[in-house]
């Protein structure tokens, strides 16, 4: 699989698609997702409402946090990758966030949920061709391949897995 070139996707997106060094993204989605699996199973229910400072998301929201973001990036590399033209609208993080009600649900329950839209977009990116790979659309006004969005995806999870391990699994 070829990387997404820079104008596959806006400049602030940058740090998101250069943390990907793999070739293979729907492989370093495979591997992220048991390592994913593996490092929120390790966190006590009793933990899941922690949060490192005042006014930051809790473990339970960040995953939420992550759940929300598969859905919205899929959403979005699926209408892009059939080929559907039509502007897409950016989302508030923060509200979709602060709505999910993630700290009432049990941390058992949401690794149940990320790993099983993680698995659906494993199958989905799988057998996408070159041809639907390739697609661009346009995104918060802003163009963007299915490619870079795949890349955005495991980027993202990424990031905010490092902040779980830097801040709240000290």
């Amino acid at each position: 699989m070829k990387r997404p070139e820079k104008t596959e996707y806006i400049e602030d997106y940058e740090d998101y698609v250069s943390l990907v060094e793999e070739t293979d993204i729907v492989s370093a989605m495979q591997k992220q997702l048991t390592e994913v699996e593996n490092l929120f199973a390790s966190i006590s229910e009793e933990k899941g409402e922690f949060a490192y400072a005042e006014g930051k998301w809790t473990i339970k929201e960040l995953l939420g946090h992550l759940i929300n973001g598969e859905r919205v990036f899929s959403y979005r590399a699926l209408r892009i990758s059939r080929g559907d033209q039509t502007p897409l609208a950016g989302f508030d993080q923060d509200l979709l966030t602060d709505n999910g009600n993630f700290n009432l649900i049990s941390l058992a329950d949401l690794i149940k949920e990320f790993s099983h839209l993680c698995q659906a977009n494993i199958i989905f990116f799988q057998n996408l061709n070159d041809e639907a790979w390739s697609r661009t659309g346009t995104v918060n006004d802003n163009p963007v391949s299915v490619r870079a969005l795949a890349d955005s995806m495991v980027n993202h999870v990424r990031h905010h897995t490092n902040i779980l391990r830097s801040r709240y699994l000290l």
